[in-house]
């Protein structure tokens, strides 16, 4: 009898075991990242000093802010398209992967998750034309050559990095989301007030 209720209990623990990972809870209070992975990260650990990388997240963030407002998105996508970046390259290297096709990959696929799609040539165009518009150059279409054809790839395998590395996790919950509720819903109940007085 005791061997038949040891069997079950070691079943029971192998089933316990089996679906111990099969949750993935997402939430405000277990978004931040531990400090292990803050400090040193990947970038750091490859020898880049942490001023450039803060530098380069600035700017990543940056382009991702001005592609959006010139792609038409919504506000909560270019948030989307930021958080996504900062996650990625909290685990990979900005020494191995290149800032700006990354940038790319986050604000496309962050458009796709808040449905406001863009082309990725859109968004190729877009960066071609900040590229331009930073350096000063007369502002030229950009040609549809061998080059935007590798650009456009690593702009799709970039996406397919991104998508793999967060786990394919990129529900992203902002705050400032939940504050817009609750202020556009003040909005109505003093409008409904308001044509009720009249």
């Amino acid at each position: 009898m005791a061997a038949v209720q040891q069997a079950v209990v070691q079943t029971n623990d192998v089933e316990k075991a089996k679906y111990k990972y099969s949750k993935v809870s997402l939430s405000l209070e277990n978004c931040i990242l531990p400090p292990d992975k803050l400090s040193p990260s990947p970038s750091q650990v490859d020898g880049l000093d942490p001023e450039a990388e803060l530098e380069l997240r600035i700017l990543g963030c940056e382009l991702i802010q001005i592609s959006g407002i010139l792609l038409r998105l919504p506000q909560v996508a270019m948030a989307t398209g930021q958080v996504l970046f900062q996650r990625f390259f909290y685990s990979k290297s900005f020494v191995r992967h290149a800032m700006e096709v990354v940038a790319m990959a986050c604000i496309t696929l962050a458009s796709k998750i808040e449905e406001a799609p863009r082309r990725i040539r859109d968004v190729v165009n877009v960066f071609h034309h900040i590229k331009q518009v930073k350096s000063g150059k007369t502002i030229q279409p950009l040609i549809l050559d061998q080059n935007y054809i590798n650009q456009k790839n690593q702009v799709i395998k970039a996406e397919r990095r991104v998508l793999k590395e967060l786990g394919f996790c990129v529900h992203v919950k902002h705050p400032h989301k939940e504050r817009w509720k609750k202020t556009t819903r003040l909005f109505e109940c003093s409008a409904l007030t308001l044509c009720k007085e009249i």
